[in-house]
Parts: C-alpha cells; sequence; structure tokens
C-alpha cells in the first residue's frame, strides 16, 4: 500500500493481512459516506487521510493491530505523536473524523465500542471568518487586466462569488444549464449534491453575459467541457487552485494586507447581507448551510447589527 501525505510517499509495511483490513475498512467507509451519507468527494478525502495518517502511525511503530481490535491506549498514543506536528484545531478534526470512523464500525456491527469515546479534542473555539470591505472588493476587481480573455472570465468569477455567495467548488463546476437569466436564479450544486436556487443581481448577471457571448466562445472547448461555464485556455475546467491564485495574485497587485481566498468573498457577501438587515434564516438558504448554527457565525462579525436590532425591536429600547 502506498499513502500520499503533503507530496511525500510512505509504504505501508504492516503484515499483507493486516493492511488489507485497514484498505478495506477504509474503502467501505468511503462508499458509505458517499451513498449513504451523499458527501462530497472533497470531504470524504478529508476524511479518509484521518484514517490513512493512523495507519501510517501504526506501521511507523510497528503496531500490527486492525480496525476492529485497537484499542483506546494506541489511539491516544497517535493523538499524542499528532499533536506534536498540527495546530489545536487541526488536531481537533483528526479526532472527529477518527471518531465517525469508529462509529460506522459500530453501526456495522465490526465493533462494540468507539475508542475514541473518552478522548476529548482541544478547545480551540469558534474562528470569526475574514470579511472583505465593498471597496476591497471593488479594488481587486478593478485590478484586473481587462485587456486579456482571462481578464473578463476572472471578473465573471469574482463578480459571481461575492454576488451569490458561492463555494469556490460551487463556482468551477457552475454549468451554463445552471444559468436561468430571465427568472434571475443560478443553479447551484453545493456539498453532497444538494442543490438550491440562488438568485443573481444585475451586476453579476451582465459580467456573466459578457463573458459567456464574448469570450467563452472564442474558447476551443475540450470535450467533456461542452456545458461548463468557466473555462481555461486549454478548454477545460478550471480547477479550485487556479482560483485561489488568481485571488492571491489580485490581492498582491492592490498591496491588500489581508490573506483572503475565495472563500472569503463568500463570508464578505453573508456579512453584507447581515449588515443591511437580511435576517439569519434567508441568509441560511442563500449560503446552503444544512443547519443555522452555520450561518450564526456571521452574527459575532457584525455588533452593529446587534445593537440596531435592540433599538429597533425591543420594547424598552
Amino acid at each position: 500500500m502506498v499513502f500520499c501525505f503533503y507530496n511525500v510517499f510512505y509504504y505501508i509495511k504492516l503484515p499483507l493481512f493486516v493492511a488489507m483490513k485497514w484498505n478495506s475498512f477504509l474503502k467501505s467507509y468511503q462508499s458509505y459516506l458517499q451513498i449513504e451519507r451523499g458527501l462530497a468527494k472533497n470531504t470524504i478525502d478529508n476524511y479518509s487521510f484521518d484514517i490513512e495518517r493512523l495507519t501510517l502511525f501504526l506501521e511507523q511503530n510497528q503496531i500490527e493491530i486492525s480496525p476492529i481490535l485497537i484499542k483506546e491506549e494506541t489511539i491516544q498514543q497517535f493523538i499524542y505523536s499528532v499533536s506534536k506536528e498540527v495546530n489545536p484545531r487541526s488536531q481537533a478534526r483528526i479526532i472527529s473524523g477518527l471518531k465517525s470512523f469508529f462509529s460506522y464500525l459500530i453501526f456495522e456491527d465490526y465493533r462494540t465500542d468507539n475508542p475514541l469515546e473518552l478522548i476529548e479534542s482541544p478547545k480551540i473555539g469558534r474562528k470569526l471568518p475574514d470579511t472583505l470591505s465593498l471597496s476591497d472588493i471593488d479594488k481587486l476587481i478593478a485590478a484586473i487586466d481587462l485587456t486579456t480573455n482571462e481578464g473578463e472570465r476572472n471578473r465573471a468569477m469574482l463578480e459571481t462569488l461575492y454576488g451569490c455567495g458561492l463555494r469556490v467548488s460551487e463556482l468551477v463546476s457552475l454549468k451554463i444549464s445552471d444559468l436561468f437569466f430571465e427568472e434571475g436564479f443560478l443553479k447551484i450544486t453545493g456539498k453532497g449534491n444538494k442543490q438550491r436556487f440562488v438568485p443573481i443581481g444585475n451586476v453579476t448577471q451582465k459580467y456573466l453575459e459578457l463573458y459567456k457571448n464574448n469570450v467563452r466562445n472564442q474558447v476551443s472547448i475540450k470535450k467533456g467541457n461542452e456545458d461548463t461555464l468557466f473555462l481555461n485556455r486549454r478548454g477545460s475546467q478550471l480547477t479550485r487552485a487556479m482560483i485561489f491564485t488568481i485571488i492571491k495574485n489580485l490581492a498582491l497587485k492592490i498591496q491588500l494586507n489581508k490573506t483572503i481566498s475565495p472563500h472569503t468573498f463568500r463570508h464578505s457577501y453573508a456579512t453584507h447581507l447581515l449588515e443591511n438587515g437580511a435576517d439569519l434564516r434567508s441568509i441560511q438558504l442563500l449560503l446552503g448551510h444544512e443547519s443555522i448554527t452555520t450561518t450564526e457565525i456571521y452574527v459575532h462579525l457584525d455588533k452593529k447589527h446587534l445593537t440596531h436590532i435592540l433599538n429597533s425591536f425591543h420594547p424598552r429600547k
């Protein structure tokens, strides 16, 4: 078996029977996450990475144990080892991922207990997302070189990220058949292939139409990408990494003293909606959050909004 962590390849030297056991359970678990829980590929990859990292630890320490028989003490050793390499937030994510895997084994009657049941995650608090001001967003878009076809495409993408609050994965997978301009909506396929309709503003629609009608039709489209909206120079779907690079370079160009990503536009979209009076339930639907507790983080960003709510609606204002 070969695992790859951060582009470093590790050859698993566990006895063949043990290694096959871990690989077999991992594949079954991946199928469960995809088919029964409907999770996206990126999420499944993250869950799988946690198990692969544990398997690597077992190999390095010559611990021959299957996922059915592994005990809390061994998991505790692994967590202690990981804590020296990653921050508390990553450590908490690994513990959560492993808990999910062993819960699956219980669900399938392979185990009767979860070896992580008594292992506590580190206290990390809630990280507030970074946001951009409207002025920052305008400067970033103004810095795009519109003398190139890629510039017109990049403007349309950034306007869509901010104008519709999309995840980067939703942006790169957007289809021409998802554009309902007459109705004023985009059909978005989000996490777990869940679909939602997001309203599209006039400004965003204008730049999408300019790109689609004047730039995209000049690209030699690679087979299988005929319906993909945003294309690279070779006529294929853009990667998530490419979107990160485009935004990073624009931030450097305007000397923006912030570390930003495509998700920063989504956070800014939600925060600006809240600042201008939108209610949390509406923002939840627009963002495609399964739980409103995920959306509630934006309340912490805008104390002025809370003061306004109090002064507007409390009987003793």
